[in-house]
């Protein structure tokens, strides 16, 4: 993420001051590090108290949360200010893409997988694009969610519409608030689909771009939102913060909405069904992409 060894953060956490030698201002120097290093909030909570334990003086649990929680978005600040920001829509560029004539059926025919039935296919298209057992955090909408195992959501999918694009690493973390959420950034894991949208352009506008953007990474899925767009989902498990970056600054400057860019973000679930009851299509599957 920031180029901040692992070994950094294991020095530092290794020697922290005792009280009376700045611990206090030490703890927040720890976790901003943590954080830059890609631990996540339940993880600096644990490191901060066992070094809490051992500098001369009781350490209150409001004390290292504070820490946990201001640093965060310290860190994430100073991480963003070392980036170019995201660009405004390259028009012309744009029109040039879609210039070249593909569209939403074009999607569809070079789908390695077509579902032609009326059947969702959820279950399998979850079972696929996140193998074994892991947690997953779904919503029937953006204030009823959950976090749940694999196994624990089966069956019951049908009645969710949104899901983090990414597998969860606790049930529930806290939010930059300091609230208990099962939708937070701290529990959001590694990255492993970047989920392109666009809320300008009609469906073969948008088709076009995803066509275009699926000759520089690997495009595994895409699904009607059951509104006005199509949502391409990248395969990105091992790929680096910087090429990401790189990625989604140019979907970016193609129209995409950089608000996917966050881990946590919600994004349509495939095969679900809108609270407007549209159905969340999928016109283009490849589980070849997929490991």
């Amino acid at each position: 993420m920031t180029g901040i060894r692992p070994q950094w953060c294991a020095d530092i956490i290794s020697s922290p001051p005792r009280s009376g030698e700045g611990f206090h201002n030490w703890l927040f120097r720890a976790a901003r590090g943590l954080w830059k290093c890609g631990r996540h909030g339940s993880d600096i909570r644990e490191l901060l108290q066992n070094a809490a334990a051992a500098c001369g003086r009781h350490v209150s649990e409001r004390e290292i949360l504070d820490a946990v929680r201001h640093s965060q978005t310290s860190a994430f600040q100073l991480t963003r200010a070392r980036h170019q920001p995201w660009p405004a829509v390259n028009h012309e560029q744009r029109e040039t893409v879609i210039a070249a004539g593909f569209g939403l059926v074009d999607l569809w025919e070079i789908s390695p997988v077509h579902f032609e039935d009326n059947e969702s296919h959820m279950e399998v298209l979850i079972d696929l694009l996140f193998p074994g057992d892991p947690l997953l955090c779904c919503g029937r909408s953006k204030s009823d969610f959950a976090t749940r195992s694999r196994e624990e959501w089966r069956g019951n999918l049908s009645a969710m519409q949104l899901i983090v694009p990414s597998t969860m690493t606790a049930r529930t973390g806290r939010t930059q608030e300091d609230k208990q959420s099962a939708h937070a950034l701290s529990i959001t894991g590694p990255r492993r689909f970047l989920v392109i949208e666009q809320d300008g352009g009609n469906v073969d506008e948008q088709s076009a771009i995803l066509l275009h953007l699926a000759e520089r990474a690997p495009l595994a899925l895409a699904v009607h939102s059951g509104s006005k767009s199509i949502h391409g989902w990248f395969y990105c498990v091992g790929q680096s913060g910087e090429r990401l970056r790189s990625f989604m600054h140019y979907a970016v400057a193609l129209g995409a909405d950089r608000a996917t860019w966050t881990p946590s973000q919600f994004v349509r679930m495939p095969g679900g069904t809108r609270d407007n009851g549209r159905a969340q299509t999928i016109y283009f599957f490849n589980p070849g992409v997929v490991k």
